[in-house]
């Protein structure tokens, strides 16, 4: 593919015992959760995998998010409007979001301690984000206002069905970083669990980070969304989990992904352009992950009795992933984690309101 590689070099540490710094604490069990695995034969339903949850998890090392923050504009429409065509939309709400954001609420929200790295303007928008996320109880410090652009925003058109369409307007997003990245910007960077990079900011903030994250020995998982563009080579040598849904991991691989084998046949591509581990979102046919030389990982869809606003899916399987990760725990007990929270997301509107806390995913993976 023009433009993109994978590095050779990519290794994720699934536990925190890899990462020495000042955060790293042992960990208290709290709490027993007991569920089916997915992967064994039907005639060994009785065998059950057991999911332990840290009871302090403030005392494992910080997940750490840049990227960025918008201004969701939600409007509710019957369906998406033809060329040329008016439509009226029956509601509208401006909820705050952002692929950055969304990942960095979630993390907070569930009881994992979280940071975020990115801009807003000085503006309303700006000021709605901010709120969101210390309600969420995400540590602000290095949210930076940047006077000169106004906060992202995005238009979200939100169909009957829960699916979704959606505009962004970069904003500060993509304007007013910094050509180096400051100094307590990489202090926290090399003393987090693991570092959350999606496509909505510059690629070189991104690549900067990836790299003093990979020097320090901390993971990096990369969200494929946001900018349709290649993803360079010099970010990607620095990535660890790459993860995209299938029809980004399609454009990214230029190859189909319209069922599992074609899926399949598509992340053995960017395991033979160099990169180790792809975690692939599958909506409502749940998730995968492909690591290589090893058998993927399938984990089902907990499916949702009604589907309000799909939105923030996504993201909330990726933070949620990563915080399980982070807490040490398998790679089946963290996409077991992630698909509990992506569905309790989707059963309510906007991205960061519909994040679930620790509770309620322990909880749902309870009643299983």
């Amino acid at each position: 593919m023009s433009g993109t590689a994978l590095s050779p070099q990519n290794h994720c540490h699934p536990t925190t015992q890899s990462i020495t710094n000042r955060f790293t604490t042992p960990i208290t069990p709290i709490q027993f959760l007991r569920f089916r695995n997915p992967r064994q034969h039907h005639n060994h339903k009785n065998k059950l995998l057991v999911l332990c949850f840290s009871a302090n998890p403030s005392q494992s090392p910080p997940v750490v998010v840049v990227g960025s923050a918008n201004a969701d504009i939600y409007v509710e429409i019957d369906r998406l409007p033809k060329e040329g065509e008016t439509v009226s939309a029956k509601s509208g709400q401006t909820l705050a979001g952002g692929k950055g954001a969304n990942q960095a609420a979630c993390g907070a929200k569930l009881s994992h301690p979280t940071y975020f790295v990115g801009q807003v303007g000085n503006d309303a928008h700006g000021n709605l984000i901010a709120d969101a996320l210390r309600n969420a109880k995400v540590r602000l410090d290095n949210l930076t206002v940047v006077p000169s652009a106004p906060t992202g925003h995005a238009v979200v058109m939100l169909q009957s069905s829960g699916q979704n369409s959606i505009i962004i307007v970069g904003g500060a997003n993509v304007s007013g970083w910094p050509q180096t990245l400051t100094r307590q910007h990489f202090e926290l960077v090399t003393t987090a669990g693991i570092v959350l990079l999606q496509r909505e900011i510059p690629d070189y903030v991104n690549i900067q980070v990836a790299k003093a994250a990979r020097n320090a020995g901390v993971p990096v998982i990369l969200d494929a969304g946001g900018m349709d563009a290649p993803i360079p080579q010099e970010l990607l040598n620095f990535v660890d989990i790459l993860s995209p849904n299938e029809s980004e991991l399609g454009r990214l691989t230029e190859m189909p992904t319209d069922s599992f084998e074609e899926i399949t046949r598509a992340a053995v591509k960017c395991h033979k352009l160099g990169v180790k581990q792809v975690l692939v979102k599958l909506g409502a046919k749940g998730s995968a992950l492909f690591i290589e030389g090893e058998e993927p990982i399938q984990q089902p869809a907990i499916l949702a009795k009604t589907v309000m606003d799909t939105t923030g899916a996504g993201d909330t399987f990726t933070a949620a992933f990563a915080v399980a990760l982070v807490e040490g725990k398998s790679r089946t007990e963290c996409l077991s984690f992630a698909a509990a929270a992506a569905s309790l997301c989707i059963q309510v509107k906007g991205a960061i309101p519909s994040m679930p806390d620790r509770k309620s995913v322990l909880g749902l993976l309870n009643h299983l």
